[in-house]
């Protein structure tokens, strides 16, 4: 009889189920596509969170087939459990800074992510946090629900048309969000190392030569970088020297871009009109010092990474993932789309 490979998911939010526990039964896209075939299994749970680190998680690791990590990071302690069968690691999203895509590719496992799924949702998501901060939304609605009616609370907005935004990271998301922002800024600015001035034309971005050329010239700043050792902490005590004084940043990218400590400076010293992230690092804001007082500026606008989600974007994850595992589980194919390594 033949053997079943097996598909261990790490850590899928979806999986959850209103009574708070795992359900396997609410892996109905998954089994459409798996059908008998390939078998699922899900990662340890307890006290309302996967369970993504220590024993008990390489334990169920072992014997896996294929892996799809959401937040759990690949370490090389996973990478030696899994070496003897598994044959890929998916990421169920478009980062893959929780991916070790070279220790992956050294031990023959293939690796890839979904990187264009949620275009849609996050620059939509980056717009509208961009904008309620423009606006003072966050202290308006804050002031009128508590009875203080006031025109000025907030502060006067600007102009938008006479400004400039600028996006760090010219990628699928940062060239939608560019595009959606286009009808209400001036001008639209990015800098990313790795995308020609020619490109960014053909969009009808400007160009700038450094991050600190577009700090200094913009009015807000979107941050839709990967994250990597070139890009941790860009935004720090140093590069916030060029920021234009008053200017937005919002982050719907990862935490780790920004240094906090350097955020909370600015925020305090004014240097920073506004502030919003739905990422941050550790994930939940309140679990970081640093973090939690940024939350208690009027001026600041978070979300809990959720930037990516709808209910499209959540369902074209699910099935493209389960279909290029499939492909590799099943006709021994490499994956069509987002393969890493």
């Amino acid at each position: 009889m033949p053997v079943v490979p097996v598909v261990a998911y790490t850590d899928p939010a979806w999986a959850v189920g209103p009574e708070g526990a795992v359900d396997a039964a609410r892996a109905d896209i998954e089994r459409g596509v798996y059908g008998a075939e390939i078998e699922m299994r899900f990662g340890p749970y307890r006290e309302g969170a996967f369970d993504v680190g220590g024993k008990e998680f390489l334990r169920f690791l072992e014997g896996a087939d294929a892996v799809a990590v959401y937040r759990a990071r690949i370490t090389e302690e996973a990478v030696d459990v899994l070496k003897p069968t598994c044959r890929v690691v998916a990421r169920q999203g478009v980062g893959v800074d929780n991916l070790d895509v070279e220790l992956l590719a050294e031990n023959g496992i293939l690796a890839f992510n979904v990187p264009d799924y949620c275009v849609d949702e996050v620059s939509s998501h980056t717009a509208a946090m961009l904008l309620a901060l423009e606006r003072g939304l966050v202290v308006q609605d804050g002031l009128v629900k508590g009875g203080k009616w006031n025109i000025h609370g907030g502060g006067v907005p600007p102009r938008l048309a006479d400004l400039a935004v600028g996006v760090v990271g010219f990628g699928r998301i940062g060239r939608a969000s560019a595009r959606k922002l286009q009808p209400f800024y001036g001008q639209v600015l990015a800098y990313d190392p790795y995308v020609h001035a020619d490109l960014m034309r053909g969009y009808g971005v400007h160009w700038r030569p450094s991050l600190a050329a577009l700090l200094a010239d913009a009015h807000a700043v979107l941050l839709h970088a990967p994250l990597d050792d070139s890009t941790r902490n860009m935004l720090n005590r140093d590069s916030l020297r060029a920021l234009a004084p008053g200017a937005l940043l919002v982050n719907t990218a990862r935490g780790a871009l920004v240094e906090p400590e350097a955020v909370l400076e600015r925020l305090r010293d004014g240097r920073l009109g506004g502030y919003a992230a739905d990422v941050f690092t550790p994930e939940d804001p309140c679990e970081h010092p640093v973090n939690r007082e940024i939350l208690t500026f009027p001026n600041t606008l978070v979300s809990s990474h959720r930037a990516f989600l709808s209910d499209a974007s959540e369902h074209s994850q699910r099935l493209r993932l389960a279909q290029e595992i499939r492909r590799v589980l099943v006709s021994g194919e490499p994956p069509l789309f987002g393969r890493l390594a």
